[in-house]
């Protein structure tokens, strides 16, 4: 199967991306790098200034909203598929969260600069990315209500181990 195969597939399967044609998706695809990361690793930190979006194809990572940065409180675990670390490049403001890697992890990166090429070049790229985040935001309405009676306290105390229900990023 080759590279270029195997990264359309990641995109389309992750949530962000799921709405976006295969023929723009090709292009996204192109623009993505490869990077490494090892357990223990944290790929980004709570209030960084952010210019990536992350594509897990192996590996598992953690999401911590806590600012210790040796906190093990996740409220979101993304294994192989996820993409996480997208919010800052559509708002700018500092990343809302620390990734931490809990298991040796490969990522497809993209950077900001190149996403905003490729939206300004492809601009149905952004109405699939809209449609995916605003399917996103519809599901997480559904589940607040189901969310906020099941906790008692509504504190969020619980983690959550799934692949896109976190939207936090």
């Amino acid at each position: 199967m080759s590279d270029l195969f195997k990264r359309l597939l990641l995109l389309k399967h992750s949530q962000i991306f799921s709405m976006v044609s295969t023929d723009d998706l090709r292009h996204v695809a192109g623009s993505l790098e490869q990077v490494q990361f090892f357990a223990g690793d944290r790929i980004f930190e709570i209030n960084d200034q952010g210019d990536h979006l992350y594509l897990l194809v192996s590996g598992k990572v953690g999401i911590s909203i806590d600012p210790d940065p040796k906190s093990r409180h996740f409220i979101a675990t993304f294994g192989p598929g996820d993409c996480f670390g997208e919010m800052n490049l559509l708002d700018d403001m500092p990343r809302s969260a620390t990734a931490h890697v809990l298991q040796d992890a490969v990522v497809l990166t993209l950077e900001k600069s190149r996403l905003r090429g490729l939206i300004l070049s492809y601009p149905e790229i952004s109405i699939g990315m809209l449609r995916s985040l605003s399917m996103r935001l519809r599901e997480a309405n559904l589940r607040a209500p189901a969310a906020a009676a099941g906790s008692g306290t509504g504190s969020g105390d619980t983690a959550t181990e799934s692949t896109h229900e976190e939207p936090v990023k």
